[in-house]
């Protein structure tokens, strides 16, 4: 059986960590409100970053399909 800790660190931890710098980087601006487009395209991203880690979770909680 293989072990799941490179799919754990790959597949969930990465994304997160990703996510969250991108998200603090958004949170520390002075100005919320004046978003630029950029801004909102890291936004985005930052939120697919989270769902592919939540998505990562998920398979990895379900465990390998059987046929």
């Amino acid at each position: 059986m293989k072990s799941r800790g490179g799919i754990l660190i790959g597949g969930v931890f990465a994304p997160v960590v990703v996510g969250l710098a991108g998200y603090m980087n958004l949170i520390s601006k002075l100005r919320f409100a004046a978003f630029h487009s950029v801004d909102v395209l890291q936004l985005l991203a930052t939120g697919a970053c989270f769902g592919i880690a939540l998505a990562a979770l998920i398979a990895m909680i379900r465990g390998p399909r059987t046929q």
